[in-house]
């Protein structure tokens, strides 16, 4: 999962993007990356790392123009080097520089038909730089030395036809403006908005979610739908084309539950409000099922799962507290690369407050349960602090599938649910008691009738559901090579990227 960004301004862009980045830091930590536009150069800094330690001061001082995109990346393909941190550039043709959240899933062909039929050397093993070449490839094709809104779009019509899988992105055409678009089936996010400037003129900020926007100060104009493309020109005029038949929305529902901030709207469903449902259902399921309890305290695992766990225990009429201090200077372990780093950093992550958890049966509720590395350890850690049991909610239904859209879960063998039922999960993690939401009720939450078209969703981490349709045995198998723990290595290359490039 990535946090992707663009702006057309009306005066220095760059602290725009850096703010925007930080503010979607949440959705990568393993690079960050910007590049702007003045004159007709391009002034580009990118790194591993996270947005502050990425930007500098000396940094942002090169960061020239009133236009540009950013990045913050963890690596759902390819390696943690610095080669690949976003936004990737082709200088044919215009000078396009180009960033991307979520996965394609068709990149191995896509891969070979740019070496053989577009005669294009791909760099890096990141499937953003096959997209970005594929894109190059199309708006060649047009052979103008003056692209129109109507060029761009014709272009990227052809590479909607060539792409599969789900995809949010902002692509900089040197010189002409902003082009940002979605997949087919609205998986990955993207929203946009408008703000008068200082200087009287309209500016426009794309991102992956509306706290970026927020926090700018942008007053959100819309989701750009599934399919369709807005390009935001030079002059500030705003084109917009479906450039692909536009399909039943059907965002990841994973969003919801753990990538997004509470404070976001994706597609017009509060996440906040979702969580809050997510909570009223799961406590819902545990008077059904668990009539007779004997919980004390319901703690939430921070942060994501603390406004569902705050409903449970107003639903159970049980104290709330805040059982587990945050260190906040540790990022997520859930995307952390390597299992042995994981479960070393949950310790430095979570602390427990022994005076909430000693002689009580404690509720533990997590926002899902992937690895189950997390779960463990603090479930041991409660017990150390002298818990009587320990019981867990999960959020979500059980993680038992991949995905391919663009989240790095684990190989299907690194899945604790996979292949197992509740009872053998519970045995594994060490809790007395396990419950898990069931999908329907989770479904059910996160839909808004009253605000949102949204129906359906990309549920394919629960039920192995594909929406795409194009994902069979074989291809799940390469992922789990590519994917386990054991297996995953970082490029050599290591130095990062400052630098201008001429129009």
């Amino acid at each position: 999962m990535c946090g992707i960004v663009g702006v057309v301004g009306t005066s220095m862009v760059n602290q725009t993007i850096f703010d925007a980045l930080t503010v979607l830091q949440h959705r990568g930590q393993d690079a960050a990356g910007m590049v702007t536009s003045h004159n007709g150069l391009l002034c580009l800094r990118k790194d591993n790392g996270p947005v502050s330690e990425v930007f500098r001061t000396r940094h942002m001082k090169k960061l020239h123009g009133n236009i540009g995109i950013g990045h913050a990346r963890y690596p759902t393909a390819g390696t943690s080097s610095s080669a690949e941190a976003q936004p990737f550039y082709v200088n044919s043709p215009y000078g396009i520089s180009l960033a991307h959240n979520g996965n394609l899933t068709n990149t191995a062909k896509l891969k070979q038909e740019v070496f053989e039929s577009d005669l294009r050397h791909i760099n890096t093993t990141s499937d953003s730089e096959v997209l970005l070449n594929v894109l190059a490839h199309e708006m060649s094709s047009e052979n103008k030395l003056i692209p129109t809104p109507d060029d761009i779009f014709n272009a990227l019509e052809r590479v909607y036809k060539r792409i599969e899988g789900g995809y949010a992105v902002v692509a900089l055409i040197t010189g002409y403006g902003i082009l940002a678009f979605r997949d087919p089936d609205g998986i990955r996010p993207l929203i946009y908005g408008s703000k008068m400037s200082e200087s009287g003129g309209i500016e426009y900020m794309v991102a992956s979610e509306s706290v970026a926007l927020d926090a700018a100060g942008f007053t959100i104009e819309r989701d750009i739908q599934p399919g369709e493309a807005i390009f935001f020109d030079v002059n500030h005029k705003v084109h917009v084309r479906q450039c692909t038949p536009k399909k039943v929305p059907r965002p990841c529902l994973f969003e919801y539950v753990y990538f997004a901030r509470p404070d976001t709207v994706i597609d017009n469903i509060s996440v906040y409000k979702a969580r809050i449902n997510m909570g009223d259902r799961l406590a819902a399921k545990i008077q059904r099922e668990w009539q007779d309890h004997d919980i004390d305290v319901v703690i939430p695992i921070p942060d994501t799962s603390r406004t569902a766990a705050l409903q449970i225990a107003q639903t159970l009429n049980i104290p709330f507290r805040e059982g587990l201090v945050k260190n906040r200077y540790i990022g997520r372990t859930f995307i952390m690369p390597g299992q042995a780093v994981r479960k070393k950093s949950v310790r430095q992550k979570l602390n427990p407050v022994p005076f909430e958890f000693k002689d009580k049966t404690v509720l533990l509720v997590d926002d899902s349960i992937v690895r189950g590395t997390t779960s463990k350890e603090i479930i041991e850690m409660a017990r150390e602090a002298g818990a009587k049991k320990v019981y867990i909610a999960s959020a979500a239904p059980e993680v038992r599938y991949p995905n391919v859209y663009g989240i790095d879960m684990p190989a299907v063998t690194e899945l604790i649910a996979h292949g197992r039922n509740v009872d053998e999960i519970c045995e594994l993690i060490g809790a007395d008691k396990l419950i898990f939401q069931d999908l329907d009720d989770l479904i059910e939450a996160c839909i808004d009738e009253k605000h949102s078209e949204v129906r359906e969703f990309d549920t394919s981490v629960f039920d192995g559901q594909y929406i795409t349709g194009d994902i069979d045995d074989a291809y799940l198998e390469r992922l789990q090579e590519a994917r386990n723990d054991s297996k995953k290595t970082s490029s050599a290359v290591s130095s990062s990227s400052d630098m201008m490039y001429p129009m």
